[in-house]
């Protein structure tokens, strides 16, 4: 069984000059492979015009079972400085404007897959994503 707990910070701006956006998500997953470990809903919220907004979102997985799907995790509490786990982290932001009215209506819609390795010994120490995130 697998406990996880994890922040994750996005940075969101809005350039437009005229009109504001209305941002949704889909839940952010993290992913072993296949294995889903755990998964966080990034809160509602409406972006003004020429602004931007930093949002937190808890990720977190409780009592996950693993059955045997990350073997390098067995016995770990002696060598936990030498665990080396694979992750995505996965999500889609939509953003929604109203331009004139409610007579233009435009979606944006924009996928990340973020792949990193989770190590042992950078337990508990923030992981900067940028570099590691694909726009899809």
């Amino acid at each position: 069984m697998l406990s996880l707990n994890s922040t994750v910070t996005i940075s969101y701006r809005n350039l437009a000059a005229f009109y504001a956006f209305h941002v949704t998500s889909t839940p952010l997953e993290l992913h072993h492979f296949q294995l889903k470990l755990a998964s966080g809903k990034m809160e509602e919220f409406t972006q003004p015009r020429k602004s931007d907004r930093t949002v937190k979102t808890i990720v977190a997985g409780h009592q996950v079972p693993l059955y045997g799907g990350i073997p390098v995790l067995v016995d770990t509490r002696p060598h936990l400085n030498r665990i080396s786990v694979p992750l995505n982290l996965t999500f889609m932001v939509k953003s929604r404007t109203y331009i004139l009215g409610t007579m233009v209506k435009s979606k944006f819609y924009g996928g990340f897959i973020c792949s990193f390795t989770f190590k042992g010994n950078k337990l508990g120490e923030s992981l900067n994503l940028t570099d590691s995130c694909i726009y899809q």
